[in-house]
């Protein structure tokens, strides 16, 4: 305290208000300082809460809390010379008094107050002192973790181990130094934790807002695709409408016409009917016995169901072709989607090998164990606990426990297969059933066209195209297994709401390879990144 009060002045650490040095200085958010009670009080009887010196407005009351670095450096300013009114330089534990520089000076020429044990000025002096023999606290009993004075290390502390406080303060600051490296690398690392989340979060955003635009687009697509089918639909049965109207004015104009004329012969009927010119009847007889010549409207279908079901087969042809390209444009949109996902979970690849020691006897690996196919005979290898007997499959030397992990096989030219991942703890002897609640989350084909997943019962699949190349991700945290066709950016199916509680192996079966049938192996392939 002594060399901050050298450089700094006792009106440097004055309050602006009650002018006297701090006591619990706080800070403003304009950068100037109080203390806590003067501002409180001030803000209490102002109808508005601003700075006192530079005037500026707080929409809201700051929170204060004090400044210990200010507060330290006033502590120094406010303690007094015990001797006159002028601030305290020291302080000395065997006068137990604390001195201005005038005061202080015997002590510095004194030979008997030499030796007496000067320090920064402190409030507390008698915290410093020796209760029972009132004697400066100089040393420190490590065995009772105290401090002591002189007279103590040779009554209550005798024997113990003590030094001097000075020595024991420096152990004390190395450890608090070591402790202090310790914090500051916990706080790097929770520093670099808070960027990676913050990253992820971004990555996370990014991707959501790339999912969210590709959605929008698909939905955008659809709706277009509808409106303008419903719009292609209605046209259509419009134009029927009229064109059903057009025939019956053609028709109603044909009676009318014909009305006409009927009515026409019929008051020349009637007129003759009343005649008696008997000479004037019979010669005009002839041209009035016959009805006018009509057409025959007995052949003429007017019945409403007739349009009705010709329109309804007009309207079936129309909603089938739409209902044809809305089901292209969503397999279409769909492959963007899927197209997008496999971008997504390419950026989890993982290099996967195969594992020798799991391999069932008959299974041949490459030499990088990349491959595998079933061989003609088994081979002479050791029947370990990890390897598989007698069903033909192998692991992944690599297990995962966490996070996201995504493999690429290519099944080109084989009639059966079997891919997924299996938990470390599944029975790999005898016959297997592979499920969830076994530990197997597997999709398969078999007979060249039947595809299936392994899901507690077998579901089956329909699938239009042919995988070359199967994509296997894994979301440990998120419980999903799924598949995905690479080549033809097809969704095959997911496995959601598992739960993992071991580590997790990549599975492969080539199946058997019977009369060179299936003798294509199984290719673990390089997953390659598109921007």
């Amino acid at each position: 305290m002594a060399s901050s009060s050298s450089f700094l002045s006792e009106e440097q650490l004055r309050c602006s208000i009650c002018l006297d040095v701090f006591t619990d200085p706080v800070s403003t958010p304009c950068g100037h300082n109080f203390c806590m009670g003067c501002i409180k009080e001030y803000w209490d009887n102002c109808s508005q809460t601003q700075c006192p010196l530079c005037k500026q407005m707080f929409t809201k009351r700051p929170e204060l809390c004090v400044n210990t670095f200010i507060s330290e450096l006033a502590r120094a300013f406010r303690i007094k010379c015990d001797t006159c009114t002028d601030q305290a330089i020291k302080s000395c534990l065997d006068c137990g008094l604390s001195f201005c520089k005038t005061h202080l000076e015997p002590h510095m020429v004194t030979q008997k107050l030499k030796k007496h044990k000067v320090m920064d000025p402190v409030e507390n002096l008698e915290d410093y002192i020796c209760k029972k023999h009132e004697r400066p606290l100089q040393f420190f009993c490590r065995d009772d973790q105290t401090c002591v004075c002189q007279f103590c290390t040779e009554s209550d502390h005798k024997g113990h181990n003590t030094v001097p406080v000075e020595e024991e303060c420096g152990e004390k600051k190395s450890h608090l130094m070591k402790t202090q490296t310790e914090v500051q690398q916990l706080i790097q690392d929770r520093l670099a934790k808070i960027q990676d989340i913050k990253d992820a979060v971004a990555i996370r955003k990014k991707s959501t807002d790339d999912e969210i635009s590709a959605s929008v687009e698909v939905f955008a697509a659809l709706l277009r695709s509808i409106e303008r089918s419903q719009a292609e639909l209605l046209e259509g049965m419009e134009e029927e409408q009229k064109a059903a109207e057009r025939q019956a004015e053609g028709l109603i104009k044909d009676l009318q016409q014909e009305i006409t004329e009927l009515q026409r012969r019929n008051s020349e009927l009637e007129k003759i009917s009343h005649t008696e010119d008997h000479l004037y009847l019979l010669q005009i007889y002839p041209t009035l016995c016959s009805p006018p010549h009509t057409k025959n409207w007995a052949d003429v279908r007017t019945d409403p169901e007739l349009w009705t079901v010709k329109v309804c087969e007009e309207r079936m042809k129309t909603l089938r072709r739409a209902v044809s390209e809305l089901n292209q444009l969503i397999n279409k949109e769909m492959e963007k989607l899927v197209e997008a996902q496999l971008k997504e979970m390419k950026l989890h690849a993982v290099d996967v090998t195969l594992d020798p020691d799991s391999a069932q006897t008959s299974l041949i690996l490459s030499d990088d164990g990349k491959q595998v196919t079933h061989g003609d005979k088994r081979q002479n290898l050791p029947d370990n606990p990890e390897r598989f007997n007698p069903c033909v499959c192998v692991l992944g030397k690599e297990g995962f426990s966490s996070g996201r992990f995504y493999y690429e096989v290519e099944v080109r030219g084989k009639t059966d297969w079997t891919l997924g991942v299996a938990r470390e703890s599944i029975d790999r002897k005898g016959m297997i059933i592979m499920s969830p609640i076994n530990g197997y989350w597997t999709v398969r084909l078999r007979n060249g066209h039947e595809y299936s997943v392994c899901a507690g019962a077998t579901v089956l699949l329909s699938l239009s195209k042919k995988p070359q190349k199967v994509g296997v991700f894994v979301d440990y945290e998120e419980g999903l297994v799924s598949f995905y066709d690479v080549e033809n950016s097809r969704h095959i199916y997911s496995l959601c709401g598992q739960s993992f509680f071991e580590r997790l192996y990549p599975l492969f079966s080539p199946c058997l390879n019977e009369r060179g049938i299936n003798s294509a192996p199984l290719i673990i392939s390089p997953v390659t990144h598109t921007d």
